[in-house]
């Protein structure tokens, strides 16, 4: 997302999380790390130490269930669009929930902030209007949440000058 991209004035632009892993190699990963849990395993309990059985087998449930969060949490998105003249931000929850905001592409506000660690790093961005502020994209990487700031800034401009 480095390159600033001119939209339509009837754009959508559909903002996701990074997944960490890909269906398959979620498998893969599940399948060879209880393999492994299970032969250490069974070197404790061939020992004699039972108990640590049970704690490899939490280990292989832990690490499922992380990844069951990360999945559920990767189901939301946020999409920006201009519809009839108005720029609409949707939030959808991983549950699908959703929420609008909508504002008028002549007085909103695209404003990065600085990173509160390196002010050299693009901080949270938000859209703001007429005492709404909503942050955008927090789930996007810095460098991502910079390049999509300048992206909205120049289409923005684009569109109050007449030219998109």
């Amino acid at each position: 997302m480095s390159d600033v991209i001119a939209l339509p004035q009837d754009f959508q632009l559909v903002l996701r999380p990074n997944v960490s892993l890909s269906r398959d190699g979620f498998i893969i990963l599940m399948m060879v790390f209880a393999a492994i849990c299970l032969v250490a395993g069974g070197f404790f309990l061939a020992i004699g130490a039972w108990p640590v059985f049970g704690f490899f087998g939490l280990d292989i449930l832990f690490l499922y269930l992380a990844f069951r969060i990360n999945y559920r949490r990767a189901r939301r998105y946020e999409m920006l669009e201009m519809r009839d003249g108005r720029l609409v931000l949707s939030k959808v929850t991983a549950t699908g929930k959703v929420r609008d905001w909508v504002f008028d592409p002549y007085w909103v506000r695209v404003r990065l902030e600085k990173s509160r660690v390196d002010p050299e790093i693009p901080g949270d961005l938000f859209l703001s209007s007429h005492g709404q502020k909503v942050a955008l994209g927090g789930f996007l990487a810095p460098a991502e949440r910079g390049a999509l700031a300048a992206t909205l800034e120049h289409t923005l401009s684009r569109f109050r000058a007449g030219r998109v």
